[in-house]
């Protein structure tokens, strides 16, 4: 039994995505005799980081293609690539990571393969049979799912866990891999590439420290202090949803299940209620403290630490004390 790990690059160029580090550390837990990896997003040879990567994530084999018309994005078309892949390296096992192209593809990949397939997996509940748990109601509920057949297809929630190289690297040889596509499995693709509007995500999504601010800020020209604090402890400013519904900030700033996911260090929510879109969103954080003036706030009730009291006296104390 081996598995395969559909894996995507990052956006700025350097090796794979921080999901697709944490899909593969997630993959080496299943039980197998090797890990291999799909990557359909570079036609032709794949970079070095790429490879770097995955020889440290443990990969034996990366499948790629050299199909010209796989330049664009066409989900069906992709999933007919990896279910290639998966033929060919004898995958028992197909993960992705959860995010808007892995889920779409697996689901694709699910249907052509006719196999079982869960979303949202968090952790292994039991290797054989193999038994998964899945975020379900926003991440507000784990899900215990049993995957039957083969291959079983999974996407791991983002930040499930920390990516972890490999203890013995991989060879990481690049196989080739074709597969017949119709016209139909190109009937819907990328046409086009735009610059995203209004700032970029990345800043968030991968900050080590986060200091969110919600509806208790009061305002979109109340948010210094909030600035100020992240850029004292080098991190990055998230907002709630409808912090961006009332049009204070962008919604690249959002944080939640129609924002980012984010799982920083420490994330200091400040006058956050804590719905449970935010809470899927920021869920996965090291440490969170919320500031609230009330003290059965979901978000002080789930919290490690909480302050009690107005955000736009705790937050000037506390750039006070740093200094």
């Amino acid at each position: 039994m081996s598995v395969l790990v559909v894996v995507e690059p990052d956006e700025g160029g350097d090796g794979l995505s921080v999901v697709s580090q944490e899909t593969l550390t997630f993959a080496r837990q299943l039980p197998g005799d090797g890990v291999s990896a799909v990557l359909v997003d570079a036609v032709g040879e794949p970079d070095d980081s790429v490879l770097t990567h995955c020889r440290e994530h443990g990969v034996d084999a990366l499948y790629v293609t050299d199909d010209e018309r796989l330049q664009r994005y066409a989900a069906l078309a992709w999933a007919r690539v990896v279910g290639a892949a998966a033929e060919a390296s004898g995958a028992a096992y197909l993960i992705a990571g959860g995010t808007a192209r892995g889920n779409e593809i697996l689901a694709h990949a699910a249907a052509v393969l006719e196999a079982p397939m869960a979303t949202n997996v968090v952790s292994i509940a039991q290797p054989e049979p193999l038994e998964v748990e899945r975020q379900v109601a926003g991440g507000a509920v784990l899900e215990r799912v049993a995957l039957t057949g083969e291959p079983a297809i999974a996407s791991v929630a983002g930040h499930a866990l920390a990516p972890e190289p490999a203890q013995a690297p991989g060879q990481a040889r690049v196989e080739r891999v074709t597969a017949e596509l119709a016209d139909a499995d190109r009937a819907a693709q990328v046409v086009r590439l735009e610059e995203r509007e209004g700032g970029d995500t990345s800043a968030l999504t991968g900050a080590n420290v986060v200091v969110g601010a919600g509806r208790g800020v009061g305002g979109a020209e109340q948010f210094a202090d909030v600035e100020a604090l992240a850029a004292r402890l080098g991190g990055a400013v998230g907002v709630s949803r409808v912090v961006t519904s009332l049009g204070w900030r962008p919604h690249h700033e959002q944080v939640g299940q129609t924002g980012s996911r984010i799982a920083p260090d420490l994330y200091l929510a400040c006058g956050i209620s804590g719905a449970i879109q935010h809470w899927a969103g920021c869920s996965s954080s090291k440490t969170i403290i919320a500031v609230n003036t009330d003290a059965e706030a979901p978000m002080v009730t789930k919290a490690r630490y909480a302050v009690i009291g107005d955000m736009h006296e705790v937050i000037p104390a506390v750039l006070e004390e740093l200094g």
